[in-house]
């Protein structure tokens, strides 16, 4: 990590079917070696099932489930005179949706169905629902935050 100056952040662009950022930084958090292609043909195949299995659109599904799964508090450790603390901090815009994107490949990757495309698909109408793994990892961390609210007074 530099010392001198934070790193500028890389601009994103849009993915080709939606137009959305948001879609492409999934994409891009799938994406094992640079293989863009099978990334994006497993994101819009699990679209595609979202919106056979729902009738709605799938951005929209998306966009909620990632809502649903945004933290809003998380715990961070602080040293003070030799104890460590878990201080509760609120999450950065940027950080919240890393976070969102992280926890629902991960819960997807989990699954016990066969293809990615349904894993994926079958997570992300989940968390729309705020039902899932993803959407309990969430609520664990609130849980932690709410927990230690007492330590607040360290933050920094």
């Amino acid at each position: 990590m530099s010392r001198r100056h934070r790193a500028e952040k890389r601009e994103i662009n849009p993915d080709p079917k939606f137009g959305d950022t948001t879609v492409t930084k999934f994409m891009n958090s799938i994406m094992y070696d640079g293989k863009k292609s099978v990334a994006e043909s497993i994101v819009y195949g699990a679209f595609d099932v979202v919106e056979n299995k729902t009738r709605e659109n799938p951005i929209e599904v998306f966009h909620a489930a990632i809502e649903n799964v945004m933290p809003q508090v998380e715990v961070r450790s602080r040293r003070v005179g030799g104890a460590t603390y878990q201080v509760p901090v609120e999450v950065r815009t940027e950080r919240r949706q890393a976070l969102a994107i992280r926890w629902l490949i991960t819960a997807a990757r989990n699954r016990n169905e066969t293809t990615m495309v349904d894993r994926l698909s079958g997570e992300l109408l989940d968390a729309a629902n705020n039902r899932g793994t993803a959407v309990k990892k969430r609520e664990d961390t609130h849980r932690m935050a709410d927990a230690n609210r007492a330590f607040s007074h360290y933050r920094w």
